[in-house]
């Protein structure tokens, strides 16, 4: 199985940083944010990666990261031509998925629970998607999943409700089968002009078959001033509890 991370984006609510430098390598903890995704990958034995960014910093990522040796992984690198949002960056990994089911990573998703179970349960899920849930005390700001009591499916995903009915958010780790590439060419742009990741997941639940899992450990959506401040501590605050560094590095 393979791993997309997306990098792209403005990073407009970390503005003014964010005018030069991409927010996915500023720091979290001692590593760069974009080194905790790859790191998930890694725990879960996926060492073929793909980032997307953007044309004006990907060579930022190449002179970081390079083809991930020193990682102990393999990367490659695509272009969003736009910030034209989430469904139409994973779109660009369309190639280099193929025909195989893969994780896909919002990279300033910052979280402690590891992926392994989660990723057992989609390896042995014929078809469709696994969307990873965590339950918020502000459900209005994301994507909410809305959950059939009875069948305890999700029914439906409303992006930023003002009345949300449940408090589990859909975060930005998704697992997808290679028919994600078709859903995207299906929608068409939102109000805001960009291709909705939410569109695409809510296209899964008509069409094909969706299962959910829901983090226990904390997460971050790393994108505001505040949550990045709040990453840090967390981050050093897990390197305290294992009283070790972590061996991200090959060597």
């Amino acid at each position: 199985m393979k791993g997309v991370i997306l990098a792209g984006g403005t990073g407009t609510r970390l503005r003014p940083v964010t005018n030069i430098v991409n927010k996915h390598l500023l720091p979290v903890g001692p590593f760069p944010m974009i080194y905790w995704s790859i790191l998930k990958l890694k725990e879960i034995k996926i060492e073929n990666i793909l980032i997307i960014t953007n044309k004006d910093h990907l060579s930022h990522f190449i002179q970081l990261l390079g083809d991930g040796k020193e990682l102990g992984v393999n990367l490659s690198y695509r272009i969003q031509s736009s910030a034209s949002g989430i469904a139409d960056g994973l779109l660009c990994a369309k190639t280099f998925i193929g025909t195989e089911k893969f994780v896909f990573l919002l990279a300033d998703n910052i979280f402690e629970d590891s992926l392994e179970s989660f990723i057992y349960k989609f390896e042995n899920q014929k078809q469709g998607a696994k969307f990873i849930l965590k339950e918020v005390s502000d459900p209005e700001r994301y994507g909410v999943a809305n959950i059939d009591r009875k069948s305890k499916k999700i029914s439906s995903i409303i992006e930023k409700p003002k009345n949300p009915i449940f408090n589990y958010c859909v975060t930005g780790i998704y697992m997808y089968d290679h028919h994600v590439f078709d859903y995207i060419e299906e929608i068409v742009p939102s109000s805001r002009g960009e291709l909705e990741i939410t569109s695409v997941n809510n296209m899964y639940i008509e069409k094909s078959f969706v299962t959910y899992d829901i983090l226990t450990g904390w997460w971050i959506d790393a994108g505001t001033h505040t949550s990045l401040f709040t990453a840090n501590k967390l981050i050093y605050e897990d390197l305290k509890k294992r009283g070790r560094k972590l061996g991200i590095y090959k060597r």
